[in-house]
């Protein structure tokens, strides 16, 4: 049997937009008749032109979503209406989403910023030993996190597998935690596998709503698992050939804490992209730059090796760490060979 070719990226957005084209010729319709009252209701997860609303009494529907809604995303808190019959196993329609207070969105190279989640207030920055611990990944997060203005917290999952590793990789990740809390971030070390740090976090999580971010495979959906063992999040081991974690979140998903406040799993993702953002804004972002930014001998400084450079001057002088620069200096150049070519499409 012949191989069946595989479509390029060009050909797999035509099929996307011939399928979605066919769905809204299958659009889910109700009368007036068959709709109950317009109520409150928060998205819990979202599954094309599905969403699972979750209503003010804790019990959750599948409903579809209308055309006129253009954007929505877990933890949008929405006006929604029941149906009295059922339809294509939809069971209510999502007419209207209230204004957001936060909202957490990814670059996307074809679709530009892509919506990850609403409404939270402190984002988890989950690290690990393995794969790789990195702190250019962590500062890519980090400078996101300060660009819509939500508490990061950085965590260290697997700390357990700290004393089977290297000792210099070993002094390195500690040292990057401890630089870390010296800038003013809260860090945290846990283990899914002993426990150990866990009930830190559950007080970090208690009355807040938060979501989980990091890259692939440092155990992001293992930690739900510890957090909320109600829940069967399907979890997956590292790649043996690659290192690199496989996914295993594929939507955004809202978890009630029962000590108050909520949980959202996010999808795991390799990389933070930061080019829908201007190198002033990532400098700007970098929480520790802020009292040297300004003070550079000309406007139009790269913080490289530009005469008169307060960041560079600062580093010289042991007030900032070199390390935090050149992480800067790499995401700036990444932002340019990763930056499409076409506006980005808002949200």
């Amino acid at each position: 049997m012949a191989k069946r070719k595989r479509l390029n990226k060009g050909q797999q957005r035509r099929v996307s937009a011939n399928q979605k084209k066919r769905l809204k010729g299958n659009d889910v319709e109700w009368n007036d008749g068959q709709l109950n009252a317009p109520e409150t209701g928060r998205v819990i997860s979202r599954f094309g032109q599905h969403a699972d609303i979750r209503d003010e009494q804790g019990n959750t529907y599948r409903c579809h979503i209308r055309r006129v809604v253009d954007s929505l995303v877990c933890g949008d808190i929405v006006q929604w209406a029941r149906a009295t019959t059922e339809q294509q196993g939809m069971q209510g329609v999502v007419i209207a989403v209230h204004e957001r207070q936060s909202l957490l969105s990814r670059p996307d190279y074809y679709d530009g910023l892509k919506p990850v989640a609403s409404n939270i207030d402190q984002i988890f920055v989950i690290s690990s030993v393995l794969p790789s611990f990195s702190a250019q990944i962590i500062d890519r997060y980090l400078v996101a996190c300060e660009d819509i203005g939500i508490e990061p917290i950085i965590v260290l999952n697997k700390a357990d597998l700290l004393d089977n590793i290297d000792d210099k990789e070993q002094a390195y990740i500690e040292q990057r935690l401890a630089d870390y809390q010296n800038i003013g971030y809260t860090v945290l070390q846990v283990s899914s596998t002993t426990g150990e740090g866990l009930e830190a976090l559950r007080q970090r999580l208690k009355d807040h709503v938060s979501i989980v971010v990091g890259q692939s495979g440092v155990g992001k959906s293992s930690l739900v698992n510890q957090l909320l063992p109600e829940v069967n999040a399907e979890t997956k081991q590292v790649s043996d050939n690659s290192g690199l974690g496989q996914h295993t979140t594929t939507v955004a998903t809202w978890y009630d804490l029962a000590e108050g406040g909520a949980l959202i799993d996010s999808p795991g993702i390799r990389e933070f992209s930061l080019w829908h953002l201007e190198p002033e804004r990532v400098a700007w972002c970098y929480v520790d730059f802020r009292d040297y930014l300004g003070g550079c001998k000309f406007r139009d400084c790269k913080h490289a090796e530009d005469p008169g450079c307060a960041l560079q001057e600062a580093v010289s002088k042991n007030e900032l760490h070199d390390w935090r620069l050149s992480n800067y200096h790499r995401i700036i150049e990444t932002m340019k060979t990763q930056k499409p070519s076409r506006v980005i499409r808002g949200n």
